[in-house]
């Protein structure tokens, strides 16, 4: 799965979009979060633009590669290149959180088609992954009760999930059944932004050192710079070509990317636009500062 210099830019300035609606979405709800959000946007691009095996037309399409999202509350990114991709109108993004909506905080399989999993309580997503992946590769043949034994299927499975989530016991147990199994069909992408909602990740529970504790449960490990569509690209493939083991992608990014006055700031990991520190933007000039700063950093590309 090569990619262009030209599709790099056309990738770039849809992750700028969904920035943009990423942005008025949760100025919209009045809730929800941003930085995690804005950080992953070049990712979630690149996915469901070029990387995922998927229809939006058709979002059950049986041979569709899935993707679960661990995280859950980064979901307004998720949405958000859902809506470009067309799965749904991009104004239905302005629901986010309210009442009825089908977008809400953290993801309802059953509410979003195209959406796999349910996810909120984080650390669950890498098993839930995990045991799909193990399903997913079993060879479809009857068992003695005339049963199949299991589906047998050609697609991979992507699980996003953050690096807070490491700090869960759950995800570690994912981590060594995904290496037991040589789960070669399962690729983990890790949102390496180093905070969470109480502070920096190395003070709040140091984390490091990530890659040599995938490696120790049997994972191939792949470092790249998150906001590099190429890098990203180039792992993916590189994870494609990999036997007998899962593929860990450890994407460092930036959190608040595209808008400098709230970037590596924890504080905007669970605060919308209008609702965040008021030390550097006042509440009411946020989203329109917020918007600015983005168009700029874009026009200095």
């Amino acid at each position: 799965m090569s990619i262009t210099d030209e599709e790099i830019e056309k990738i770039e300035e849809k992750a700028y979009l969904i920035r943009r609606t990423v942005i008025e979405m949760l100025t919209e709800a009045k809730s929800g979060h941003t930085a995690g959000p804005l950080g992953m946007a070049d990712i979630f691009t690149a996915l469901y633009f070029h990387i995922l095996k998927h229809d939006p037309k058709n979002p059950d399409w049986e041979e569709r590669d899935r993707l679960f999202l661990s995280n859950g509350h980064i979901c307004p990114v998720r949405y958000a290149a859902m809506a470009h991709a067309g799965y749904f109108p991009v104004e239905e993004c302005m629901t986010l959180r309210k009442f009825g909506s089908r977008l809400q905080g953290h993801p309802e399989r059953d509410m979003l088609p195209g959406v796999e999993t349910t996810s909120g309580p984080l650390g669950s997503g890498l098993s839930q992954a995990s045991g799909y992946a193990l399903a997913a590769r079993m060879p479809a043949r009857p068992d003695d009760s005339g049963r199949s034994g299991g589906d047998g299927k050609a697609f991979r499975i992507f699980c996003l999930m953050s690096d807070g989530e490491q700090e869960e016991g759950n995800t570690w147990e994912g981590a060594m059944f995904a290496g037991k199994y040589r789960l070669t069909n399962l690729t983990a992408v890790m949102d390496r932004n180093n905070i969470q909602i109480d502070g920096n990740t190395e003070d709040v529970m140091p984390l490091e050192p990530l890659d040599e504790k995938y490696r120790a449960f049997g994972w191939h490990v792949i470092p790249i710079d998150g906001h590099n569509i190429g890098q990203f690209v180039a792992a993916c493939d590189e994870a494609k070509s990999i036997k007998e083991k899962p593929t860990l992608i450890l994407a460092h990014t930036t959190p608040g990317k595209g808008v400098p006055s709230i970037e590596n700031d924890y504080r905007w990991h669970g605060n919308p636009p209008g609702k965040g520190p008021t030390d550097k933007i006042p509440a009411d000039k946020q989203k329109e500062m917020f918007l600015k700063e983005l168009e700029e950093t874009r026009s200095m590309k």
